[in-house]
């Protein structure tokens, strides 16, 4: 049986992971008591508050086993260096005129609202690798974006 590819995090990405599955073990007990009240009450079948419960545990269940892969398969990645743009590195890139600060971190790392883009992503694909003024190409089904790498930190 072939073991899963290695999930890439930053180490401040792979810290969450660890606070974030205790808040969910704590989660899932209150939850486990909902569940329990709720079955008290008798009558299943149109017991909302019983249907509620289940609905959460499985929410709470499904997100530990997400978080319980990306803890056995993650990896701390480091950024390699400035010169070229890789993995961890803070990236400054220019678009028209106006510059935007990505990182670069893994797939399930990703919050483009924190600017965090996945080196999956068409902008994360584009700059990989490129250096400091090198133009970085996104296509488009309906056109191209041209960024301009600006910094690499």
């Amino acid at each position: 049986m072939k073991l899963p590819d290695p999930v890439p995090f930053t180490q401040a990405g792979y810290d969450v992971l660890s606070v974030r599955r205790d808040e969910l073990l704590a989660k899932r007990e209150i939850v486990l008591v909902s569940l329990q009240r709720a079955r008290e009450m008798g009558d299943l079948s149109e017991n909302g508050a019983y249907t509620a419960a289940r609905f959460e545990l499985g929410n709470v269940d499904r997100e530990l086993r997400r978080l319980e892969f990306n803890i056995k398969y993650g990896v701390v990645k480091n950024a390699v260096g400035s010169d070229k743009v890789s993995f961890g590195n803070k990236v400054t890139v220019e678009l028209n005129g106006k510059e935007y600060t990505y990182t670069l971190v893994g797939s399930s790392e990703s919050d483009p609202k924190k600017a965090m883009i996945s080196i999956d992503s068409p902008i994360g694909l584009a700059i990989i690798g490129k250096r400091v003024n090198e133009k970085a190409i996104v296509i488009m089904p309906d056109r191209q974006i041209e960024y301009t790498v600006r910094k690499i930190e």
